[in-house]
């Protein structure tokens, strides 16, 4: 009888299988058809924790961002989490800029107008005239410009980091145990993961498009663009009773039930946290 191998084709016989395994899974690896933040949340070092304390803590710390409203405070923020989620979860840098950067940008567009305004006349300790009227600033519209952006950064990097290590489930657990109405936690886990899987089906058709020279100028990109929105709505109606279905034929009765893992909250990480708030609220008096 002929000896059948069951090697894979990617073992070399003396890799171990749990270093290949490893490989094809490593934090920060994207999939050529998009990739969730859920995949980060379940590579996560931190994955293990308490997601009742995460949550609760990311949350806390978001609210002293905001109302202590200090530059100094919101740097430890920033640099606290970014520790947390690449040095403690293990996302590789690249991957955490790449995620920041989508927010970041929306901060410069918001705050653009803080530091820079315009005026018939010259004022400010700097301005540029534009032939009809005067672009200035001044170091003091600039500063709270740079403040704004460091307190909405720091509260950004507080959520992301609860995201980038919690799964959705679980944070829509949590926020069950909050006493919040089923039905919005439920809606909320149905609409974020229906968003992926339409955003699974945009790339594809785009794929699709794009191999058949869909946008090649302008006019066919926008015909292109026109059939890819109409296609997706009739996929997101056949997906969604699709789906419905699937639910019914699991004994759905109305009532979606997430199965979830029991974490214990350790003496450690209450302390470390504890010790982290209180060094913020000094920092914020020590700094007025």
């Amino acid at each position: 009888m002929d000896t059948i191998s069951l090697k894979s084709e990617h073992w070399d016989g003396h890799t171990p299988m749990d270093e290949i395994h490893h490989h094809h899974h490593k934090i920060g690896h994207k999939h050529g058809e998009g990739s969730s933040i859920d995949f980060y949340a379940y590579s996560s070092k931190l994955r293990d924790m308490n997601s009742t304390f995460k949550v609760s803590f990311s949350l806390l710390t978001l609210v002293l961002c905001i109302v202590l409203n200090n530059p100094y405070v919101s740097t430890v923020v920033i640099m606290a989490m970014a520790y947390l989620t690449i040095i403690k979860g293990g996302l590789s840098l690249s991957g955490y800029l790449s995620i920041m950067t989508i927010p970041l940008s929306f901060i410069l567009l918001g705050t653009f107008t803080i530091g820079i305004d315009f005026s018939t006349q010259p004022l400010g300790q700097y301005n540029l005239y534009l032939g009809f009227g005067y672009v200035f600033t001044s170091l003091e519209k600039f500063k709270a410009m740079l403040f704004l952006i460091l307190k909405t950064f720091a509260a950004i990097s507080a959520m992301e980091m609860m995201t980038l290590s919690t799964p959705s489930s679980e944070i829509i657990s949590v926020i069950q145990r909050a006493h919040v109405p089923k039905l919005f936690a439920e809606l909320m886990n149905i609409i974020y993961r229906y968003i992926f899987i339409l955003l699974d089906v945009n790339i594809k058709m785009r794929n699709s498009a794009e191999s058949r020279l869909g946008f090649c100028d302008i006019k066919t990109s926008w015909y292109t663009f026109g059939n890819i929105a109409s296609n997706i709505l009739i996929v997101a109606f056949k997906k969604a009773d699709a789906y419905y279905n699937a639910m019914e034929a699991r004994c759905y009765d109305g009532e979606l039930a997430f199965l979830e893992e029991v974490k214990k909250v350790k003496t450690i990480q209450i302390t470390k946290a504890a010790i982290f708030i209180i060094f913020l609220v000094l920092l914020w008096g020590l700094t007025q």
